[in-house]
């Protein structure tokens, strides 16, 4: 298995002292994405991700934990314009309730 490449830029990223901004979207099965991110030349990039489906059954991801069995910490630039952005506070609440 190779190793994923992401993992230090993602890492780096996290580990930044660059302003985090906080997203939301709902897909069309009625699940729930929460996106942490950092700005990098121009473009916001998922240093943290939560996926809630449609069951409730939450996942996390991050530079430590880039993918499982039910999915994977988005390798693309946000396209913010899509998205609602929320609270840090609403970000973390989700995130610490699935640790």
């Amino acid at each position: 298995m190779l190793p994923d490449l992401r993992q230090p830029l993602i890492r780096q990223l996290a580990e930044s002292g660059e302003p985090r901004r906080r997203w939301r979207a709902d897909d069309e099965d009625g699940g729930v994405w929460l996106f942490e991110s950092v700005e990098g030349e121009g473009e916001h990039w998922a240093i943290r991700q939560i996926e809630v489906d449609s069951r409730r059954v939450a996942h996390r991801y991050w530079w430590g934990h880039l993918q499982d069995e039910h999915g994977f910490l988005t390798d693309q630039p946000l396209e913010i314009w899509e998205l609602t952005e929320i609270s840090e506070s609403a970000f973390e609440a989700v995130w610490e309730a699935i640790a």
